[in-house]
């Protein structure tokens, strides 16, 4: 999404409630999700990703969508966004009201069976179908719609992906109606040089669609293809709290990007996100409490503010 403010040079958007719970041992009860999402945006996070729509026996701790989103609406200022896989899914989140929907078009043809069923051209489809029923809607009630270009640095099971086919399916996407083309390093596989080469390529397919990337840290690398996103011009990046999340359907693919320690890495170099990283960090209480089971990750938040931070 276009930046609201002046008075930010990075928009984080947090998948934590959405891409981290999906993978998570345990199952978050709502109350906790609530607390989590309310905690983020007093803490200045703009855009949360605070859920999916989509079938509670595919994806576990989902079926409080609608409540979940009714929350998040009341935040004042807050981007609500959500995920869905395919029409229905769609029609859903824009009942509910949600600003933003991304659909996950997945690049690698086997990834896309496994996730939702559909091949490349079938989600493409999905797409239009879901871009014109966002267009029957008034003005008013139509919510950004972005294609996720998912497995767009490598796929888990087919290995590299042509960097033409993630062009043409963007671009495909964006001709299906598409407001945001986003690039996601599903499998964690990206490198920066990587990351560069291709959001620039991208990029000079769609123009101003692409704005953001989505990464794992599989390799250890999430930090450093964050940097290359944004010397490639990238303005939006997704991580996730505690660094919760992954692909049930990749398998070795491991959570996203800690949002705790990007906001120190972007705000050390001058970038303003608008968070208070304090706040930010007395958030994964929240997490701790909710899911026992599983591990939180991130630097800063073991080895505290430095001293060198403002």
């Amino acid at each position: 999404m276009a930046l609201a403010n002046d008075d930010i040079d990075i928009l984080i958007s947090e998948v934590g409630p959405r891409d981290g719970l999906q993978n998570a041992d345990g199952v978050m009860a709502t109350a906790a999700k609530i607390a989590w999402i309310s905690a983020e945006a007093e803490a200045g996070c703009r855009e949360i990703e605070v859920c999916s729509f989509v079938p509670p026996k595919l994806v576990k701790g989902m079926t409080d969508a609608v409540e979940i989103v009714t929350h998040a609406l009341t935040i004042p200022e807050l981007n609500v966004a959500v995920l869905a896989p395919n029409l229905r899914g769609a029609v859903d989140a824009m009942d509910a009201g949600v600003h933003k929907i991304t659909l996950p078009v997945s690049v690698s043809e086997s990834h896309s069976k496994a996730n939702v069923r559909k091949s490349r051209a079938e989600m493409i489809e999905q797409v239009r179908s879901v871009c014109a029923h966002r267009d029957r809607l008034p003005s008013k009630d139509r919510p950004v719609v972005e294609a996720g270009m998912t497995t767009a640095f490598g796929c888990t099971i087919e290995g590299a992906v042509a960097e033409r086919d993630v062009l043409e399916t963007a671009v495909a996407c964006i001709e299906a109606g598409v407001d945001e083309i986003g690039l996601a390093d599903t499998s964690g596989m990206a490198t920066p040089q990587h990351v560069k080469r291709l959001f620039r390529l991208t990029k000079a397919e769609v123009g101003d669609a692409l704005e953001g990337v989505h990464l794992h840290n599989t390799y250890g690398l999430g930090l450093a293809n964050a940097f290359a996103a944004i010397e490639a011009g990238a303005t939006a990046l997704d991580s996730s709290l505690g660094g919760l999340g992954g692909c049930p359907f990749a398998p070795g693919a491991s959570g996203n990007i800690v949002t705790e320690d990007l906001v120190l890495m972007l705000e050390q170099q001058g970038l303003r996100t608008g968070i208070d990283l304090e706040k930010l960090i007395a958030c994964r209480d929240i997490l701790r409490a909710a899911l026992p089971e599983d591990i939180l990750y991130g630097y800063v938040a073991e080895a505290g503010l430095p001293k060198t931070f403002r």
